[in-house]
């Protein structure tokens, strides 16, 4: 009797027999089946932590009858929380009859775990687009939050904004920066430029910090004072140079409040404003010979050339030089500090590159909702940029 032959099944085949079987799940369904049960072990554990706090916060047990109880379960209520494994429907959530326990698992009214919360605010201060975030988190937790949640998130923010605005400051600053950012916020359906008027402060270390922010409709005289009275009213009463560009308004509140400081002009703005009264022929030799005024290693000899300067051109050119001579009195003022100093305080480079690095982790957010949020996310993105050092002796 002839042997049947065994059917030989490819492994193709056998492939395609597997995933058909309907108690093999694919990748997707194993995956949440994994982080189902993920959420189900974290639900277990938060609320087993929630009830070992609640039994601190008594000192007594379940039924227990001790001299030193401070009070009485009184049930408890249901909500859920977002997690790094997802989210938790339905957690249970102990109480006291007096309302005195606050579980440490997460804070009052939140609906995010901390870290959840501080990673999903850290991307948004970064940059990252409210959408972005949400796809982002709806990858790593299986939720997505929606964009009033991340704006409740951020409403900490305002909150540690509001308590760094009103920290006292050190009495002796060595050098003060001083410009202002621009940033577009929604007003309904209309949106408005708001510049950030920014004081930056270099310590008698060297140390640099954002001293304080507000923010203005326009950058003028009152804006710039309210900001200057507001960093002597924290203490901040000595200075010893002061960095500005040639705004009118924010020299007069310099002038009005410093009196006494010596005040650098940022000679990157000034020689370009005088450049542009030179033709575009000459351009290049003129910057070259304007720069070397400033490159000097004494101040005597810049003011031998910056004399030399203005009267080679004066008759050719005499709106460059009457340019050249509105702040000519600031001009020089790097020089009576040590020129390792120098290369730092002739102009606002630092606090503009600054400005840069700012600009470019906020350029994804098209519009603030209101300037309360504009002021505290660009606070929050300034607090995480690195301030390098810079000598100051």
């Amino acid at each position: 009797m002839p042997v049947p032959k065994k059917r030989i099944t490819s492994t193709s085949e056998a492939t395609k027999v597997e995933s058909s079987d309907p108690s093999v799940p694919d990748e997707q369904e194993f995956r949440q089946r994994i982080r189902s049960l993920a959420v189900s072990a974290m639900r277990v554990v938060i609320e087993e932590v929630m009830r070992q706090e609640l039994e601190q916060c008594l000192h007594a047990a379940w039924g227990e009858s001790t001299p030193e109880r401070k009070g009485y379960r009184n049930g408890s209520y249901t909500r859920d929380l977002v997690t790094r494994t997802g989210r938790i429907e339905d957690l249970s959530v102990p109480r006291d009859r007096e309302g005195q326990f606050h579980t440490q698992v997460f804070e009052r009214y939140e609906r995010y775990e901390p870290e959840v919360a501080e990673a999903l605010t850290e991307m948004f201060v970064s940059g990252t687009s409210t959408h972005k975030v949400g796809q982002v988190a709806k990858k790593l937790t299986g939720v997505a939050p929606s964009a009033s949640s991340v704006s409740r998130l951020n409403h900490t923010l305002t909150e540690q904004y509001e308590a760094w605005r009103q920290r006292p400051l050190l009495a002796h600053y060595r050098i003060l920066y001083l410009d202002g950012i621009h940033f577009t916020v929604r007003h309904g359906s209309q949106t408005d430029s708001t510049i950030i008027l920014t004081a930056l402060g270099v310590d008698l270390e060297g140390n640099k910090e954002v001293l304080a922010l507000r923010a203005c409709a326009e950058e003028d005289k009152d804006g710039w004072s309210c900001l200057l009275q507001d960093l002597r009213r924290r203490g901040a009463t000595e200075v010893d140079l002061i960095v500005t560009d040639g705004h009118d308004g924010l020299l007069a509140a310099v002038d009005a409040l410093f009196t006494a400081t010596l005040r650098q002009r940022c000679l990157v703005h000034k020689q370009r404003n005088v450049l542009k009264a030179i033709p575009h022929r000459e351009r290049k030799e003129v910057a070259a010979e304007l720069n070397g005024i400033f490159k000097q290693e004494k101040r005597e000899d810049a003011q031998v050339n910056l004399a030399a300067f203005k009267a080679k051109y004066q008759k050719r050119y005499p709106e460059a030089i009457r340019s050249l001579c509105e702040d000519e009195e600031h001009l020089l003022a790097f020089y009576a500090f040590p020129p390792v100093m120098h290369r730092y305080i002739r102009s606002t480079n630092a606090i503009e590159s600054f400005f840069s690095n700012v600009r470019q982790r906020t350029d994804q957010i098209d519009a603030f909702t209101t300037e309360t949020s504009c002021l505290a996310i660009v606070w929050a993105t300034m607090q995480d940029i690195h301030l390098p050092r810079i000598p100051v002796s």
